[in-house]
């Protein structure tokens, strides 16, 4: 930790203006979300210091500074001398979080069949051989990747940085959500709506395309067992 890597040739005050954030806490910090993200730590589990330092062979405190950052960005509930709570997601936040994704990957289709046709129809020809739509035997890390990239793709293409940068904040969040709700038993009836979506894009069919999504999405909730709402049950 003290000497630079042989190669990477870093300015000494540059090092040192980064002390108060050793490569240890960013290793901590990565080695914890990660675990929070794909379930590994799920709701409710009280995480300790020593465990999560001797496992990566450092001591206690990068581990409490990464433990402060998750806190302040509301994963963690830290309790002196005890460790800290994995924080459970609340079905408001979850809802939510699925609501945003409906407004923004609807946006993204709605954009698209604006520019006509032919966009609508491109998007929909590319992922329809995307590998969320295949039969590929996937793990389920590999299955919960998939999935993330194939709904990423539709809204970058409606090619709007604005819509891009509010998609990328509500990442973690999803990550945390789909961990718990993904399970492998669900995979055909997932990949058949993927493969559903892809072909109304490929269509053109845009108002078909945008109910596989929220049905796709209102299948998360309730796998769930948390109640749609009217933005995915309108007028029922």
């Amino acid at each position: 930790m003290s000497s630079a890597t042989p190669h990477q040739h870093v300015p000494a005050p540059a090092r040192e203006a980064a002390g108060s954030e050793p490569p240890a806490a960013d290793r901590a910090y990565r080695h914890v979300k990660a675990g929070l993200l794909d379930g590994t730590y799920p709701d409710g589990q009280l995480l300790s210091e020593g465990e999560v330092a001797t496992a990566l062979t450092m001591s206690r405190t990068p581990v409490r500074e990464a433990f402060l950052r998750l806190q302040s960005e509301g994963f963690l509930r830290l309790y002196p001398k005890r460790g800290a709570l994995v924080v459970p997601i609340t079905p408001a936040e979850t809802r939510g979080v699925l609501e945003a994704r409906l407004a923004l990957e609807s946006f993204a289709i709605d954009k698209l069949a604006a520019q006509g046709g032919a966009a609508m129809v491109a998007v929909g020809r590319e992922l329809v051989e995307h590998p969320a739509c295949g039969d590929d035997e996937l793990s389920a890390t590999q299955m919960h990747e998939t999935d993330r990239d194939f709904h990423a793709r539709l809204v970058a293409a409606a090619a709007n940085p604005i819509v891009d940068d509010l998609y990328a904040a509500l990442r973690d969040r999803q990550l945390r959500i789909t961990a718990e709700a993904r399970t492998q038993d669900r995979r055909p009836h997932i990949t058949h709506q993927h493969v559903q979506l892809a072909r109304a894009l490929r269509d053109g069919e845009a108002e078909t395309a945008k109910a596989v999504l929220r049905e796709h999405l209102l299948g998360v909730l309730r796998t769930l067992g948390i109640a749609g709402g009217p933005v995915f049950t309108p007028d029922r």
